[in-house]
Formats: structure tokens, C-alpha cells, sequence
């Protein structure tokens, strides 16, 4: 039985996050946090920040490339071991004008102090036939190189940066977190955090990210160097 639980119109979030974006380029490249030991990790992801319950379908509509899409996240129970670290599968589709264009499986894990870490992604662009044409952009924890990385901390403070994912020359992403409030969404008592990610594979390129306490990202929207915007507008549970 599927239970509804959130339908968000996220106008606040945008206000919130165009007045409060800095106007300078605050952009720092850390190196990969020390991982901990392989025992400390869990696939119950309960970061008030980025939870990861099995069974639970984000959905979200806006715009990439210029062409209108539609992302569907889903939160699976099926797990494996990435780099002897037990992982949880979250499998993305990304249809634009109502054609499947991308589909990945993004690989995550948390830890003891309630941080969750990225452990890679299979990634597959397809054309207008559903023939792929690319899987650039898939890499592995400790596979050729692969290093996982901090998505979401335990306890986020301002300013806080690190990196996300590590393949040189393949995945490289950053974050760091530039706000946080309490006063978005229609019941005005939300927790809010406002991230801006970039990688330097695309020195041109700004994104920002908006999450909700007890939700996860409700908004994605490039700042700078592109055209690209996703805003949730339901979650479902099974």
C-alpha cells in the first residue's frame, strides 16, 4: 500500500536560497575524508538531512537542457558491499519530454556519527531510442582509483565543504554548506540547509541545493554556467 506523505511547492526555497546565495565565487577543493572502518557503516540511512528509507519515491519535475523533465528517485532494498562497506541502491530516471534519457544507480552508506557517504554510481545516458550512448560519469569506491566521499554530514554547520566523490577526471563533485534555516515551507517551522556543489571538471559550472529536515532535497538548481532546475513536488512510501 503506497502512503503519500509530502506534495511541496517550494517557492520559499527559492526566495530563501537567491537572497542568501554569496555573491563571490566561495569555492574551496578539499581532499578526501579519511573513511572509517568498514564496521562503523550501516545501510539504515536515518540523516534528518538525507534520509534513505527503502521503499520511499521522491519525485521531481523542472527543466534541463531547455527541455522539460521528470526525475524519479527511488530508495530500494536491494544492498552490496562497495570497498568491504555494505551500501544501499537508490535507482534515478530521468526522462526529458517523457523519454527515459538517463538512469543510474547511486551507491550510499552511513556511518557511526550519522554521516552518509557516496560509494559510486552506474550511470547510462540513452538517446531518443532508449539505445545508450554514454556511461561516462560511472565509477566505484576502490575500484581504479574510486574514493568515496562525505554527501551529507552527520551534523552540517555553516561553511562546512568537503569532497563528495573521488575518480579523477571522472567524478570529482564538492559541496559546502552556505545556509541554514527555519522558516521555509506553508507550516513556516521546516529546518532548511542550502548547499552550493560544483566540480572542477567544470570550473563554470555552480549548482545549488536545497534540503528539508526529515525530507531530503527538494530543490537542485544551477546558479551558474547552465540552464538546469529540479524541484520535488511529492513523496511516496511503500
Amino acid at each position: 500500500m503506497k502512503k503519500r506523505i509530502a506534495c511541496l511547492g517550494v517557492l520559499a526555497v527559492v526566495v530563501a536560497a537567491t537572497a542568501l546565495a554569496p555573491g563571490a565565487d566561495s569555492r574551496t577543493f578539499g581532499a578526501t575524508p579519511k573513511m572509517p572502518p568498514a564496521s562503523s557503516f550501516s545501510t539504515s540511512i536515518d540523516n534528518r538531512w538525507f534520509p534513505l528509507r527503502p521503499g520511499t519515491r521522491y519525485l521531481y519535475t523542472g527543466v534541463k537542457d531547455g527541455k522539460p523533465s521528470r526525475d524519479v528517485v527511488v530508495v530500494t532494498h536491494q544492498t552490496k558491499k562497495i570497498d568491504g562497506v555494505p551500501c544501499v541502491a537508490v535507482h534515478d530516471r530521468l526522462y526529458l519530454r517523457g523519454h527515459l534519457a538517463e538512469r543510474t544507480i547511486d551507491w550510499y552508506s552511513q556511518d557511526s556519527r550519522g554521516n552518509v557517504w557516496y560509494f559510486g554510481e552506474d550511470t547510462a545516458e540513452l538517446d531518443a531510442h532508449g539505445h545508450v550512448t554514454s556511461t561516462e560519469g560511472t565509477w566505484t569506491a576502490g575500484v581504479n582509483g574510486g574514493e568515496a566521499g562525505i554527501f551529507m554530514p552527520g551534523r552540517p554547520h555553516l561553511g562546512e565543504s568537503g569532497r563528495q566523490e573521488f575518480l579523477k577526471g571522472h567524478a570529482e563533485d564538492h559541496f559546502k554548506v552556505i545556509g541554514l534555516f527555519r522558516t521555509v515551507g506553508p507550516r513556516g517551522k521546516r529546518n532548511a540547509l542550502l548547499t552550493e556543489e560544483w566540480t572542477p571538471l567544470e570550473p563554470g559550472v555552480l549548482d545549488h541545493k536545497m534540503y528539508v529536515w526529515g525530507i531530503g532535497t527538494v530543490l537542485e538548481q544551477t546558479q551558474k554556467g547552465g540552464n538546469e532546475r529540479n524541484e520535488l513536488i511529492a513523496v511516496t512510501r511503500r
